[in-house]
Parts: structure tokens; C-alpha cells; sequence
């Protein structure tokens, strides 16, 4: 049974891209929010650096040892989804912690709690799920999480240190025009 549950869960995790990538959707399109919009922007431009940097030191992944599964094509140094995923959840985290809620959501203390609780769980899961799934060695591994830290703390200290003015006016500029086309 154990056996059966591990199995599920690491399907689910292998395929946390698609999840994480459709709820970042579903909270942008919510929220109407720049400061989301931006975020949202950081997690692709991280995705795609990595994929870059793959392609420079083209290192091999680690040889599949589970019966049945394929070794990917791409090479492994960083990992993709160790990157976007702490990315993800250091910029949450700092967000959280520092950024004043979008009037969109309810002002709750809970939101403040629970999305951290939520978040550094399902991050250090994802990350662990691509040396158990096999997809990538413990170094690549290090490298793509510490990818993903490094620029989400280098785009949120972009964000408050002026880059949230421009993300305000944007903002109420196209809300501004969603309502005058009723689109609110």
C-alpha cells in the first residue's frame, strides 16, 4: 500500500509544472494584480535561464536506474524545476512576509501563514522528487534551487526598490480601461 501512495505522490510531483504553472495563471488572471504579473514574468524568465545555462555546461543526467522510465533528452546541470520551484517559494516567502496584500484578496492574517506553511513543503518535495524520480544528481539539483533563490531575491529586491511605482500605475492604468470597456 505504502508502495502504491509513494508512487502517486511522486507522479504528482513529476508533474508539478503543469499545476504550478496553472494556479500562477488563475492568481494573475484573479488578481489583475502588476505586482503577481511580475512575479509571474520572474518564475518564465527563470525557467528560461536555466534552460540556457543547461545548454552551456551540458552536463548528462544521472543513468535511469527505474525500470520502465526513459532517460530524459536534456541535460541536467541546473535543474529546471528545482530552480522555478524555489524561486516560487522564495519570492512567496518574502512577498508574504514584506509586501502589503493586493486588495483583491481578504485582509487575513492567514495569508500571511499559510501560504509559507503551503509553499516550503511543496518546494522542498518538488526539489527531492528529481533525485528520487531520477531525473537529476544531488549537485544539479543544488544548483537549480540555489539558481531559483538567487534570482528571486535579486527580482523582489527589484520589485521594492522602485519597480512596484511603475507596477501601480500600470495597474491602475489597465484596470482604468477594463472598466471603461465593462470588463469588470
Amino acid at each position: 500500500m505504502f508502495n502504491y501512495i509513494w508512487s502517486v505522490w511522486l507522479a504528482f510531483l513529476d508533474k508539478t509544472n503543469f499545476i504550478v504553472t496553472g494556479l500562477t495563471v488563475a492568481f494573475v488572471w484573479y488578481t489583475r494584480s502588476a505586482g503577481v504579473l511580475y512575479f509571474s514574468i520572474g518564475a518564465v524568465l527563470c525557467s528560461l535561464a536555466v534552460k540556457v545555462v543547461k545548454r552551456v555546461v551540458r552536463q548528462p543526467r544521472p543513468p535511469v536506474n527505474i525500470t520502465g522510465r526513459k532517460m530524459k533528452v536534456s541535460y541536467g546541470m541546473p535543474s529546471t524545476h528545482s530552480a522555478a520551484i524555489s524561486y516560487f517559494a522564495t519570492y512567496i516567502l518574502l512577498a508574504s512576509r514584506y509586501l502589503p496584500l493586493h486588495t483583491s484578496l481578504q485582509p487575513a492574517h492567514a495569508w500571511r501563514v499559510f501560504t509559507p506553511l503551503i509553499c516550503l513543503p511543496w518546494a522542498t518535495s518538488v526539489v527531492m522528487s528529481r533525485i528520487w524520480l531520477g531525473h537529476h544528481t544531488w549537485p544539479q539539483v543544488f544548483a537549480g534551487a540555489s539558481f531559483g533563490v538567487g534570482l528571486a531575491s535579486i527580482w523582489y529586491s527589484l520589485w521594492v526598490g522602485g519597480w512596484n511605482i511603475v507596477g501601480a500605475m500600470g495597474e491602475e492604468a489597465w484596470n482604468e480601461w477594463l472598466s471603461a470597456h465593462n470588463w469588470v
